[in-house]
């Protein structure tokens, strides 16, 4: 019996994918660049578990932001691009692998921003992302006369902003500080101005696969860091507090994953292109808080075993907050794609999620008991739900 044997393209011409092709699916390429990005996300999640641990979560919170916006963003560019035009060629995986070297440079560079504020090799790793972008949009360009417009509109756009993010590692506080939002939201108006002449032919069942798959790799990156952190406090005994933090930390993983996909959006991302823009924008939001739920997890592990100084109220804001964002974020995408008014409910959780929280310092709540009851508020929201969607 012979195997065939398939031969790789050294050089396929780009055409724009069907965005109606049947049984569309992620390359192994696409989960590899996925799984080194979690890499970056789980470097800044330890970084801001760091700042919660050691109450210096307001001039930390914004360094994580910004670190996250660089790392969702080249993910987010290179996901639309593969979704519309990926060949899957020698030059198109040469390509990706220098972006998966930027975001491991990336990665490398974040603990100096945090601790320092210094963003020279955040930026530089930031840059080797964002630069074969540049070359995959050129190759649209040369072959896709159709598309050669909305291309070369991407090109360029991009190559200019990488020129400001270099020339803004020479300006002085707080014009450094400042340049970044403003060279942000010329990043996030690219892709807006591009596609006025013409919009790209992405896959809406490939998009929604994409954004659920790399939720999973966030949200698993959130159980490791909080297994790890478990495992250190093991070592000294197991004791109720633990287990109950435990317990109260798979549930909330658990009910966020339910929360995401409990609405399909593929069918959703099949209306206009102004409700897809708004949707994989704001998914920056859900990418950043469930990250921010790991690392609150850890919080409140190390706090519940008197390995940190924090208040109890402090762990446990430290957990409800990434929670309360991920659900009302969730929510509100899920309601702009099928008209429900799911986010209300989840404003209303939200407003729970706080009062628990504040529980701990108002009636003396133990924060092992705080967690869980945060939890509890996750599981609820599950069983409202099922309701409506049997409704």
């Amino acid at each position: 019996m012979t195997t065939a044997r398939v031969s790789r393209p050294w050089r396929s011409p780009i055409v724009a994918r069907d965005p109606n092709e049947a049984h569309r699916a992620s390359t192994p390429l696409e989960l590899l660049f996925d799984l080194c990005f979690v890499v970056a996300i789980a470097s800044a999640a330890s970084e801001l578990h760091h700042a919660l641990i050691e109450e210096h979560l307001y001039p930390q919170l914004l360094n994580y932001l910004m670190v996250f916006f660089s790392i969702w963003w080249a993910w987010m560019n290179f996901t639309w691009f593969a979704s519309a035009y990926d060949p899957d060629d020698v030059p198109h995986r040469l390509l990706t692998l220098v972006e998966i070297a930027g975001v491991l440079v990336l990665a490398a560079g974040i603990p100096q921003a945090f601790e320092h504020e210094d963003f020279g090799i955040v930026t530089v790793g930031y840059l080797i992302m964002r630069l074969p972008q540049i070359g995959l949009w050129l190759r649209v360009a040369v072959s896709c006369p159709g598309d050669r417009t909305t291309a070369l509109r991407y090109a360029g756009g991009l190559a200019l902003v990488q020129v400001c993010w270099v020339l803004r590692l020479l300006l002085p506080d707080p014009w450094g500080f400042v340049g970044f939002f403003v060279l942000a939201a010329a990043e996030i108006a690219v892709p807006i101005w591009a596609e006025r002449t013409g919009v790209t032919t992405w896959h809406p069942g490939h998009i929604a696969e994409r954004y659920g798959l790399f939720t999973l790799l966030v949200l698993g990156e959130g159980v490791l860091g909080a297994t790890v952190t478990i495992q250190a406090a093991i070592s000294e005994g197991v004791s109720w507090s633990l287990l109950g933090v435990a317990l109260a930390g798979l549930l909330v993983i658990f009910g966020l994953w339910w929360s995401y996909f409990t609405r399909p959006a593929e069918e959703g991302l099949r209306g206009t292109s102004r409700v897809s823009f708004v949707w994989g924008y704001a998914h920056y939001a859900v990418f950043a808080a469930l990250a921010a739920v790991g690392a609150g997890i850890e919080v409140v592990a190390e706090t519940a075993t008197h390995h940190s100084e924090l208040p109890a109220a402090g762990a446990a804001f430290a957990l409800a907050v990434p929670v309360a964002v991920a659900l009302v974020t969730v929510g509100a995408l899920q309601s702009g794609l099928d008209s429900s008014r799911s986010y209300l409910l989840r404003f209303g959780v939200a407003g729970v999620l706080a009062l628990v929280a504040a529980a701990s310092t108002w009636a003396g709540v133990p924060l092992a008991v705080a967690a869980l009851l945060i939890a509890a508020v996750v599981c609820a929201l599950i069983v409202v739900d099922l309701i409506d969607v049997e409704r």
